[in-house]
């Protein structure tokens, strides 16, 4: 055959395909474009904390554009409308009434805003795994300039290292052409809503006629229910994987259309009858917002056992309204307490992660709050007097309301004193009550599943919940009751409100302190009476003493303990003996952080990794004082380590800092003790914000210790991230981060999410 024939031949086989395809099927959004905003986007465009709220998780948060308005502010005077993507407005237009503008749209002569931010990121990009230009702000510090198509120019001008995406490993040279192309030829969108298999269609209409049954009864229940779980990410039994569900509230029944109910809280007036409805999540799922919880017939089940077992009964619905969400146990008192606190320490974990990782904790100021590293245990529901005393219930329930309602500025000292004085009221009721018990003894703890024991790590402006018993033994511990649990999980889930003002953010940051020390208080009634003062006194260091006078109800110091513990280290011991009473529910053994004997790793991993854990266990729980490169690490640093043969693992390097208390509001570096920081390493990725990551051949797992060892200035620390760091410049930066999703999906599937790297440090 002739080169013309052959010639010939390909070109009309080529015109074929472009002919089968179609000019409008050149680039789909769904296969094309959402994969790319993936992979290379929605790290740092997703939730609230979205740079300029520009959302790039789906087709609708694409289209709904930016806003120069930030839903994290602090200082707001008034509360900010609602802008929460897929509730508060659908569709551009509705979008751009709010103030949204687009992204998308060409502006003349002038190409879309993305397709210019692009331009401006490839036509600048970064020496490969060098450390970034100074002048660039990075993290919760950067104040982002939401450059509208008018202020481009300018924007790039004074920004000419700024372009998208920011300051990090850009898009490859086809993926660049594709969003151009697609940019060019008008952003069309072909994406198609996520939609529930068969099976998951039959459990959610299941689900669905359980909570919208008729009756008083059924409705409360199904109140209270949807209240604790309207942050879910609803997975079902042999459902498909990566599909969750949502409650929402709607105007129609099961089998229509969901009409919505847009509240700002789940516990605001609907204003009309209420239906309890199902939907899909849709969009990308990431990491931050996925606080999953599992629906299956056995959850069902233990639902209908543990709230219409009983003959108890409903005589008026509780209405809405401030006091209505100031007070949640007179708002469900008809529901048995037993059941309400049961079903949550059910799936404890789901209900601290709400409030630990969910939107209440985000920045410095939010979570100074807690320690850097503590465990939380939790009562006994039938050592629990709130459980069990119907009086002391009713003397204790109307001091349990919590501020947070009436945003008015001017009063949030006035509140503040006024619901301190009520709270410190109710502790001195549960002071004085429980005195009245037999002396609390390891009955009193919660055993019924692997939720009773959990690790809270907080990572200077972020938080992460996990189960087991992770780290060094902890400075404090906490120990929920029912009161407490729910109390918390009203304050800081249901009733906060992200867009709220200034006054609404304090009072729910000032509550949350004595929320925090009653959890301490509950679980120094397990130390030996003589050492209570003590345990306080260390955990209210300085100015902390002044906060103890002040603000917090006196400890019981005379009841005594029914534990037996050594009196020279009563902590510790408890520590001990906890981890042997109840090893079988603690699903995190840490011998590479709690080495008792000659080896520090865990047993049944190959000899690469036992050797890679027992190096690791050399920077472990040593203070910062011996251990200088301490004072050179972020807080949340994931190290990949691969052995010769491919097996790779991903370990957590968390700092923990050290504070004298941590009892104000502000001034937190005047109560930082640098000096005891110490490090907690533990498989698995342990935060939502990876502050760095180093990528570490098994057989040089030695070689970084010693280097970590001997790091004793910032010089140093750089050759270490020169030989073994991952840079945002670095040109695998995308493989090596989203590999962490992918071994989260290896070792816990259903808590796959794309991870955020706004907080990614410039190392």
């Amino acid at each position: 055959m002739s080169l013309r024939l052959i010639t010939s031949a390909i070109l009309a086989l080529v015109a074929c395909i472009a002919q089968a395809q179609g000019p409008a099927a050149a680039i789909s959004y769904t296969r094309d474009i959402q994969p790319i905003f993936t992979e290379k986007c929605v790290a740092c465009h997703a939730c609230y904390d979205s740079a300029c709220q520009l959302n790039l998780g789906s087709a609708e948060g694409a289209a709904r554009g930016a806003s120069k308005v930030p839903v994290y502010d602090g200082e707001r005077s008034q509360a900010a409308p609602t802008t929460r993507l897929f509730y508060d407005a659908f569709g551009k237009q509705a979008w751009q009434q709010k103030g949204f503008y687009s992204v998308l749209d060409a502006q003349g002569s002038q190409a879309a805003l993305m397709a210019r931010m692009l331009e401006l990121g490839h036509n600048a990009p970064l020496q490969p795994n060098a450390k970034l230009p100074e002048e660039i702000v990075l993290g919760l510090n950067r104040e982002n300039m939401c450059a509208t198509p008018g202020e481009f120019n300018a924007y790039a001008g004074a920004h000419p290292k700024e372009g998208m995406p920011l300051a990090v490993t850009g898009l490859t040279d086809q993926q660049y052409q594709t969003l151009q192309r697609w940019l060019a030829s008008g952003a069309p969108i072909d994406e198609q809503g996520l939609a529930p298999s068969a099976r998951e269609a039959l459990q959610v209409q299941q689900w669905e006629n359980l909570f919208n049954q008729p009756g008083a009864r059924e409705s409360l229940v199904a109140r209270w229910l949807y209240e604790h779980l309207f942050l879910a990410h609803i997975y079902f039994e042999n459902g498909e994987a990566g599909h969750f569900f949502q409650w929402v509230r709607s105007r129609t029944p099961s089998g229509q259309p969901i009409d919505l109910i847009a509240t700002r809280r789940p516990n605001d007036d609907p204003g009309t009858q209420v239906y309890y409805r199902l939907w899909p999540v849709q969009g990308v799922i990431v990491h931050k917002t996925h606080i999953t919880y599992p629906f299956s017939a056995a959850k069902m089940a233990r639902i209908k056992d543990l709230f219409y077992s009983g003959d108890w009964q409903v005589s008026a619905l509780p209405g809405y309204g401030p006091g209505r969400r100031a007070n949640p146990f007179e708002t469900f008192e008809a529901i048995p307490a037993k059941a309400r606190y049961q079903f949550m320490l059910d799936n404890a974990e789901y209900f601290v992660r709400t409030f630990i990782r969910g939107p209440v904790c985000r920045g410095q100021i939010a979570t100074d709050v807690i320690r850097d590293n503590f465990w939380t245990l939790f009562q006994e529901p039938d050592h629990d007097l709130y459980i069990t005393d119907a009086r002391y219930r009713g003397q204790a329930t109307p001091l349990l309301a919590m501020p947070g309602q009436n945003d008015d500025v001017g009063s949030v000292l006035g509140l503040w004193l006024a619901y301190r004085d009520k709270r410190n009221q109710y502790e001195a009721l549960r002071r004085d009550s429980y005195a009245d018990l037999p002396a609390p003894s390891w009955s009193s703890l919660w055993a019924g599943n692997d939720n009773a024991l959990l690790t809270i790590f907080r990572h200077f402006d972020s938080a992460s919940v996990t189960k087991g018993l992770i780290g060094e033994v902890p400075q404090t511990m906490w120990l929920f009751d029912y009161p407490l649990l729910e109390r918390t999980y009203y304050q800081l889930a249901v009733n906060f409100d992200v867009f709220g003002n200034v006054s609404h953010q304090a009072q729910t940051r000032l509550y949350f302190d004595l929320i925090r020390n009653g959890a301490e208080q509950n679980f120094l009634r397990l130390m030996p009476a003589d050492t209570r003062e003590d345990f306080l006194d260390d955990w209210y260091q300085n100015s902390g003493k002044l906060k103890l006078w002040l603000d917090y109800e006196a400890i019981d110091d005379d009841k005594p303990s029914g534990l037996h513990l050594d009196e020279k280290d009563p902590k510790r011991d408890f520590a001990n003996q906890l981890l042997s009473r109840y090893g079988a529910l603690n699903v995190s053994p840490d011998p590479i952080n709690r080495c008792i004997g000659a080896y520090c790793s865990r047993p049944g991993i190959g000899p690469a990794l036992q050797d890679a854990e027992q190096a690791l266990s050399r920077l472990t729980s040593r203070p910062a004082a011996g251990l200088k490169v301490i004072d050179q690490l972020p807080e949340a640093t994931m190290l990949r380590i691969e052995t010769a043969s491919g097996q790779r693992v991903v370990y957590s390097m968390l700092r923990n800092r050290a504070h004298s208390n941590v009892a104000f509001l502000l001034g937190e570096a005047y109560r930082y003790q640098p000096g005891l920081d110490t490090l907690t390493i533990y498989p698995g990725v342990m935060s939502s914000y990876p502050n760095f990551m180093f990528n570490i051949p098994a057989h040089d797992v030695p070689a970084f210790v010693t280097a970590m060892e001997n790091a004793k200035d910032a010089k140093r620390f750089e050759k270490i991230v020169d030989r073994w760091g991952v840079r945002r410049s670095h040109p695998q930066f995308w493989q090596y981060f989203h590999d962490l999703s992918q071994y989260i999906r290896e070792t816990t599937p259903v808590e796959e999410g794309v991870l955020d790297m706004n907080r990614y440090e410039n190392l």
